[in-house]
């Protein structure tokens, strides 16, 4: 029984809400619905799809020791990847953000990537069509 799809990636965020802000203002993804779970959390959609799941701290776990200058190890993850439409906006939201990207253009594709860190530490790269390069 082979796998379908991602279904979605967890963040034990450092601050919940400056990275659902993030990930809502800078990539693109909205607040949705989410089980009356017992613990803090967003699930954050991306087209009707809960992507990007959000853990709040909770008193009983171990606060993990690391700030903006030094992210939590994420252990082999690299980062991740979301498929996008609008480059020249995006470019333009991480600039008012003050956000810094690597642009990169596949040879032979000829599609963009922007690469960038989520509050987190976390890698997110956003692929864009050949026809917007």
């Amino acid at each position: 029984m082979p796998a379908e799809s991602l279904n979605h990636y967890t963040i034990q965020a450092r601050d919940m809400e400056k990275t659902k802000d993030f990930y809502c203002d800078i990539v693109g993804l909205t607040v949705g619905a989410r089980p009356p779970l017992n613990f803090p959390g967003y699930w954050l959609y991306c087209g009707g799809t809960p992507v990007v799941h959000l853990l709040g701290y909770q008193s009983h776990q171990k606060i993990i020791p690391d700030g903006p200058s030094y992210p939590a190890d994420t252990g082999r993850l690299d980062h991740i990847a979301f498929s996008c439409v609008g480059l020249k906006e995006m470019r333009a939201t991480l600039n008012n953000a003050g956000l810094a990207f690597e642009e990169r253009v596949l040879p032979r594709l000829n599609m963009t990537q922007l690469f960038y860190h989520d509050p987190d530490g976390i890698a997110v790269e956003c692929n864009f069509p050949a026809h917007e390069t």
